[in-house]
């Protein structure tokens, strides 16, 4: 099938979408309403375009007949016209195949953003809170929630790890890309000689599962409870409130002390370990597909170097692009939409070397 008998078969189902939510029978039926608009919500964006294609397809057409008029003025004004109008339909024809990519089934989904100090001691950790605070504010700008599940603190104000749920509309589309190693250089507060050292943290961006999506069997689980403490070991509160989970086919183990309720913490502790069940089941799934192409960009791997921050030359650096910003001290303000955006417009353009 080419490209216009695709494009054509979705117009016609939005068409009869459209006649299908007219008709009472449907209306009456909440369910089958719900489900009808949002298919037609997830392809109305590409029939929207696709028709203004046609539009701009009629309009060259019309502006061609015109130039065998003898009037020179006026060929002149037509050719410069339908200069114009071809620009706009290769516009509308890239638009077009990138809305015809198979969309991502978890685009959608609220995520868990993981955040663990690596190599450089303190340093990392203090980066860690660093990018947990970065990725905060990007969250405040887009107006998303963010709770926070679960924090290893450091006695200087950073993080060993810190784990949180990030919720609202898109936020797994936009920040599925932010997995892997970032690398710090800058001076450390605990360094005396001025001397620049490298650090690096683990981030983790895991899209939220459903229960239907993963079953957890409660045989499968050890659950051990203890006393929350905080940096330094002092204890938070007085009760076996803290709860790790310890999930014994895999030896995943998710540890929650957050909330002064035992219930609580172990609810979100199941939350974070659904997650990552289901990460490493999509991670299986990729590599099965995708052994023969080990360099796929949207694999995930937290072991690549995705990302440099250079605090003396106020510069950050995404190694996956090579797109090098220099105002480090913006982003760490949570102004990461250029950054996103060039993620976003990489990816799909590898989609759709891969489509071809």
């Amino acid at each position: 099938m080419n490209m216009l008998q695709e494009l054509d078969e979705v117009k016609n189902r939005y068409e009869e979408l459209e006649r299908l939510l007219a008709d009472p029978k449907v209306q009456g039926n909440p369910r089958e309403m719900q489900k009808l608009a949002r298919e037609r919500a997830e392809i109305a964006k590409l029939v929207e375009t696709y028709r203004e294609y046609k539009r701009v397809g009629d309009e060259i057409e019309e502006n061609r007949s015109l130039l065998a008029e003898s009037d020179d003025e006026l060929r002149d004004l037509v050719k410069s016209e339908l200069q114009a109008l071809k620009e706009r339909q290769a516009l509308l024809e890239e638009e077009i195949k990138v809305l015809l990519l198979p969309k991502d089934p978890r685009d959608d989904k609220n995520i868990f953003l993981e955040i663990r100090a690596g190599t450089g001691g303190e340093e990392a950790a203090l980066f860690a809170a660093d990018l947990f605070r970065m990725y905060a504010k990007y969250a405040e700008i887009n107006r998303w929630r963010v709770e926070v599940m679960n924090q290893n603190p450091t006695g200087l104000g950073g993080f060993k790890e810190i784990i949180a749920l990030v919720e609202g509309k898109g936020v797994y589309s936009r920040l599925k890309y932010e997995s892997g190693v970032h690398r710090v250089q800058r001076v450390p507060v605990t360094e005396s000689s001025g001397r620049i050292h490298t650090s690096a943290v683990t981030v983790a961006v895991l899209p939220e599962a459903d229960e239907v999506e993963v079953e957890i069997n409660p045989n499968d689980l050890r659950v051990d409870v203890f006393r929350s403490s905080g940096p330094g070991g002092q204890s938070v509160n007085t009760t076996d409130s803290a709860v790790r989970i310890t999930h014994m086919p895999t030896g995943m183990v998710v540890t929650c002390q957050d909330e002064k309720s035992q219930h609580k913490n172990k609810a979100k502790a199941l939350k974070v370990l659904r997650a990552r069940l289901l990460d490493k089941l999509l991670e299986e799934q990729r590599s099965e597909i995708s052994e023969a192409r080990k360099s796929q960009v949207g694999s995930g791997d937290r072991s690549e170097r995705v990302r440099t921050y250079n605090f003396p030359q106020n510069r950050v650096t995404d190694h996956r692009v090579g797109l090098t910003l220099h105002r480090l001290d913006s982003i760490l303000e949570g102004n990461l939409i250029e950054l996103v955006d060039a993620l976003n417009s990489h990816f799909q353009a590898e989609a759709l070397k891969s489509r071809r």
